[in-house]
């Protein structure tokens, strides 16, 4: 028995069609290449710009747009797809549609949604998006980049650090302090495009996994935005950037669950085919705990997902799903990782297995999109709220 097919989260006929083409394209273009993307640090942008013609890089896009115009109940499902089989991949899709291009598309105005969603949702351009700085991470609101307006245009200044696609990226969504007396309500956000002056990525990080999804420094230094590319208006930013973060975390929740679920079915194929004292390891009791213990942890993680996507559909009031959904579904992929290499055991070690791979991949999920303490500390404030 495949592992999907233990769990009982209902799909559509029109969804079930996505995820079998989405399937048929992970096992020709992504599946053989998987090692040599991770170990070569390469950004596949050949493998993007036909994820653009299939429709998965504007998947929240409305269609006027030449985007694909689905919830956020299908944006889990791709993500969780691909995370099934590399991460690093899921990773930069869902960097792409939640982060930079849905920034644009919820916030921006008519002009700029017209000028720039048909290119990101065509996978033509990839997205960026710049929240983060060397003394900023966890504190958000901490940012020391700055946009000082003169005229018609602003002059940022700053470094922003963990950018993903801060390279290949040709379009960037950038937070910057416009007013710092204002402290969170002094933020804004400005649409930056690859080649303006005074705009470049500098060093590219050497990570310990998600190798195929690039993550980089940028720096601004006197770079010339015109006013036009302000989203929305001045002090809106940061509002904008933690309302972004929340569907944000939504996809993480669908990338972990997909990576443990890959875990799962590595370890259960494994446990069939390797035999110590006469026995294949699956015949063990103490292996089939670890893989009924892993099962149970990603149905629980896949419910609160999707409820967590369901919500969001339903323009519901979101409060705790998604980051409920985040922390417990990074967590349990975590330990499925743990467990998977585990059971390989010394061959789970080496990188002609997948749950190598998966377990390096893994620790980004407690980190990325609020760590699994900021999670908490959120989920806390709103139980707490009169």
């Amino acid at each position: 028995m495949n592992v999907e097919d233990q769990f009982i989260t209902s799909q559509t006929e029109e969804q079930n069609l996505l995820i079998d083409s989405l399937k048929n394209f992970i096992e020709k273009e992504i599946k053989p290449r998987v090692m040599e993307f991770d170990e070569k640090q390469i950004f596949p942008e050949e493998i993007f710009a036909k994820f653009g013609e299939l429709g998965f890089m504007g998947i929240l896009v409305p269609e006027k747009y030449n985007g694909s115009g689905l919830g956020y109940t299908e944006y889990a499902m791709i993500i969780e797809e691909i995370a099934k089989v590399d991460p690093a991949i899921a990773l930069s899709v869902a960097a792409h549609n939640g982060l930079c291009t849905n920034h644009i598309n919820l916030f921006a105005n008519e002009k700029q949604k017209q000028k720039y969603l048909p290119k990101l949702a065509s996978g033509k351009s990839i997205g960026a998006w710049a929240l983060t700085e060397p003394n900023s991470g966890s504190d958000a609101a901490a940012l020391r980049t700055k946009a000082i307006k003169s005229g018609n245009k602003y002059l940022l200044n700053g470094t922003k650090n963990f950018i993903t696609h801060g390279s290949v990226g040709e379009i960037c969504v950038v937070m910057a302090i416009t007013d710092e007396s204002k402290k969170s309500k002094g933020i804004s956000a400005f649409i930056v495009e690859k080649g303006t002056t005074g705009f470049s990525a500098a060093k590219k990080e050497n990570k310990l996994g998600m190798r195929a999804s690039e993550t980089c420094q940028l720096i601004f230094d006197n770079c010339e935005i015109p006013e036009e590319n302000l989203i929305g208006i001045e002090g809106e930013g940061f509002s904008q950037a933690m309302k972004v973060l929340t569907g944000g975390r939504i996809s993480i929740a669908a990338l972990s669950t997909g990576l443990a679920e890959g875990c799962l079915q590595n370890a259960i194929n494994y446990s069939k085919e390797r035999k110590q004292f006469d026995k294949s390891l699956s015949e063990f009791q103490g292996i089939q705990f670890k893989l009924a213990e892993m099962a149970t942890e990603i149905e629980a993680a896949k419910l609160l997902v999707y409820k967590a996507a369901s919500d969001k559909d339903a323009g519901k009031s979101e409060f705790n799903s998604p980051p409920m959904a985040k922390l417990f579904a990074s967590e349990i992929a975590e330990k499925a990782a743990s467990n998977a290499i585990q059971i390989f055991g010394g061959y789970g070690y080496m990188k002609d297995y997948p749950v190598e791979k998966f377990y390096r991949d893994v620790k980004l999920l407690t980190i990325g999109e609020g760590t699994s303490e900021v999670n908490k500390i959120v989920i806390a404030k709103n139980l707490l709220k009169d």
